[in-house]
């Protein structure tokens, strides 16, 4: 019924909600499972699995998602835990933060994108950076 479009390769679980081709809606989307945006959308995104963004699709929103699939404009910042694919055409003005990321050719980003997962490595102090350590100063004997 609905073809296979952006989102096929990503979908872990079953399609669950589905903001239609000219719909409009503001206000937070917290659900479990998948969404799928064609519409337009403006406001918080809180899913579990994966957020698909058609090629129709105009989303304006800070999310949190395992997954996420953008054919479509995303303005926000979006955070997945897994897995971020932004196709072909796509346009996405915001953060991504991923573990994982996928872009297309002929994508436009702006934006920053950190990549890895929740746990920071440990930091060095500049001071313990191998080629700043400086040899312990030998004691100056006096010649007999």
């Amino acid at each position: 019924m609905f073809g296979k479009d952006p989102g096929s390769t990503a979908g872990e679980g079953s399609l669950n909600s589905i903001l239609g081709q000219g719909c409009k809606v503001k206000g937070d989307i917290e659900l479990k499972g998948t969404i799928r945006i064609d519409g337009s959308f403006d406001g918080q995104i809180n899913c579990p699995e994966t957020l698909i963004i058609g090629k129709s699709g105009l989303v304006k929103a800070e999310a949190k998602v395992k997954n996420a699939v953008i054919g479509g404009k995303l303005v926000g910042n979006i955070h997945a835990s897994n897995k971020i694919e932004l196709q072909s055409g796509s346009h996405v003005e915001g953060d991504i933060q991923t573990a994982r990321l996928v872009i297309d050719e002929g994508v436009f980003f702006e934006g920053t994108c950190k990549m890895g997962t929740q746990e920071k490595a440990p930091s060095v102090a500049v001071s313990e950076q191998p080629w700043q350590k400086k040899e312990p100063e030998k004691e100056k004997v006096a010649p007999r």
